[in-house]
């Protein structure tokens, strides 16, 4: 079983990879909303405070 699993492995990228190699440039236009949505979540603390003085400081943040 694993030797087929390894032939069909050796027939995949043989045969598909010119198939695959086309769809990288999608692959990265997809991952970039994803990591907005991944990351983009943590960015508190940068905006000023309403009475107007500045953000205090969070421990170990400089």
């Amino acid at each position: 079983m694993l030797l087929a699993g390894a032939v069909g492995v050796y027939y995949l990228l043989t045969e598909h990879l010119a198939h695959l190699g086309q769809a990288v440039p999608y692959l990265f236009l997809l991952a970039c909303p994803l990591m907005h949505l991944a990351h983009g979540h943590g960015h508190h603390g940068h905006e000023p405070s309403k009475s107007g003085s500045l953000p205090e400081e969070h421990p170990g943040h400089r």
